[in-house]
């Protein structure tokens, strides 16, 4: 997996430097998760289900080909961020945006997702571990009250979902963040 990494960061060095372009940074660490797709439909339910709009903020979590904020951007005008760091996941990414064109409404970057500042984000989406999603939790229940919170295939441990959707078999979960309690 380590040399299919290298070779793509590789090769993608080799053919941004030979357009013009900057190379991608090669990621920080390993990524936690390997890459699988969220299905379309799964992700038409995890938008649904989250309520998305043009007035949101998404940040998609470990972003993969950014079928989340690119649907989210095209069918509800939501703009989106996605973070992920493998510098490959964010070109397809960004191809995908450019298809679907809406890069005036999406942008992808390559980062930790366990280091960035999520406030501005009024929706989440996430498709991790379960582990992950623990880790991740502190800093989610962190965020302003009333940012959802919606993750494909895994919870939160013991805190409860407002809602479960199964899609097909798959299922999705949903979350608001609550009130602080004084």
């Amino acid at each position: 997996m380590r040399s299919l990494l290298t070779t793509l960061v590789a090769t993608a060095t080799l053919f941004t430097a030979s357009a013009g372009a900057q190379a991608p940074a090669p990621p920080s660490r390993a990524p936690d998760v390997i890459f699988v797709p969220t299905p379309q439909e799964v992700v038409n339910e995890m938008l649904k289900v989250a309520k998305v709009g043009p007035n949101d903020v998404l940040y998609d979590l470990g972003s993969g080909n950014g079928i989340i904020p690119v649907t989210a951007a095209r069918e509800f005008g939501t703009r989106g961020v996605g973070f992920d760091i493998d510098p490959a996941r964010i070109a397809e990414a960004n191809a995908n945006a450019r298809q679907n064109k809406v890069t005036d409404k999406v942008k992808f970057v390559q980062a930790d997702l366990f280091e960035q500042d999520l406030s501005e984000a009024t929706v989440i989406s996430l498709y991790l571990l379960p582990s992950l999603n623990l880790k991740l939790r502190p800093k989610l229940l962190a965020l302003k009250p009333g940012t959802r919170i919606v993750s494909h295939a895994f919870d939160m441990g013991d805190w409860k979902p407002d809602q479960t959707v199964n899609v097909n078999g798959r299922t999705v979960y949903f979350w608001t963040v609550p009130e602080r309690k004084s």
